[in-house]
């Protein structure tokens, strides 16, 4: 197996992040670590805006895969991390072929109103289930890797930033290269003319619908995480602002790259927190200035600053 420039520099970043994670203090890590996480919810948005796709409802699989995390641990006594996150790709695959089926059948604001009310119809299933805490949540129990158990709060930050960075080192590099093979080159081609498509004899109704569910996979990965990391998990993951969160960071980043919508969730990430600190009652207005000033200089998103300086280099 060969390994290209960019997935060679993936792996090489993956390694300094995971290095700087043993001499970063714990609120850097734990910042770190739900910016990583969301940003695999972002790929899986990004995924289908390549396609033409825009989902307000990727919160749907967010949650599912922070509650399957959560449910496992307390009801099902699945206590490996591993497995857990295993378990809610796979539960959030089958809810997403399930759908799929549906949704694939509509395009542009009917996807996306369709896709955000399934997402708000978990979320009041959840509001009202007395039994995983309501509006409160509940905690995810302590969990094992490999049958090894953290010994301390340190030790645990620590795993799972290393588990979120190799996650989203795997991830980065599988999309990488479904970008780059056929069936992603066609899903950029249903994007631009789906008629077209068609007249070459395949359906753009099935690419889009295993895009689909390969976006819900990578989607519920990052919340499994985000459930790990912060240790309790509640009905907001699927709340409308929690996928507006998504679509927010997918535009900051843009399209360009496989690695745009992890920097972008960590300038999110960073700037939101400052802004909560300095500015606490209008931090909302920061942000939506941030995005708005991107969308007017740089409206392919923060990855054209660095696609501008490899072209100058090469002229």
């Amino acid at each position: 197996m060969r390994f290209d420039k960019t997935e060679i520099s993936l792996a090489l970043v993956a390694i300094a992040c995971v290095l700087f994670g043993f001499v970063s203090p714990g609120w850097l890590i734990f910042l770190l670590t739900i910016a990583l996480a969301k940003a695999l919810v972002v790929q899986g948005v990004v995924m289908q805006m390549r396609s033409g796709l825009v989902s307000f409802g990727q919160g749907l699989f967010y949650c599912i895969g922070g509650y399957t995390v959560g449910m496992g641990g307390q009801f099902f006594g699945i206590h490996d991390a591993i497995a857990a996150l295993a378990l809610g790709m796979a539960v959030a695959i089958v809810v997403a072929m399930i759908l799929g089926l549906l949704l694939t059948r509509y395009r542009d604001i009917f996807f996306a109103m369709l896709s955000l009310a399934f997402s708000m119809i978990l979320f009041g299933i959840l509001v009202k289930s007395q039994g995983l805490g309501s509006t409160d949540g509940f905690n995810v129990h302590n969990w094992t890797v490999f049958g090894w158990a953290p010994e301390t709060g340190a030790d645990s930050q620590q795993t799972v930033f290393t588990m979120t960075v190799l996650a989203g080192l795997l991830i980065a590099i599988l999309i990488h290269r479904y970008t780059k093979a056929g069936i992603g080159v066609i899903c950029e081609a249903v994007r631009e003319n789906e008629v077209r498509v068609e007249y070459l004899g395949l359906s753009p109704r099935w690419l889009l619908y295993g895009n689909y569910v390969a976006a819900a996979s990578v989607s519920a990965l990052g919340g499994g995480l985000t459930a790990l990391a912060t240790g309790h998990v509640d009905p907001e993951m699927a709340y409308w602002t929690t996928s507006g969160e998504f679509i927010f960071i997918a535009l900051l980043g843009g399209l360009g790259h496989v690695a745009a919508p992890f920097i972008a969730a960590i300038v999110f990430s960073v700037v939101r927190t400052y802004s909560i600190e300095f500015v606490p009652n209008t931090w909302q207005m920061i942000l939506g200035f941030t995005l708005l000033g991107v969308i007017v200089f740089l409206p392919k998103g923060l990855w054209s600053l660095i696609s501008r300086e490899k072209s100058g280099e090469r002229t």
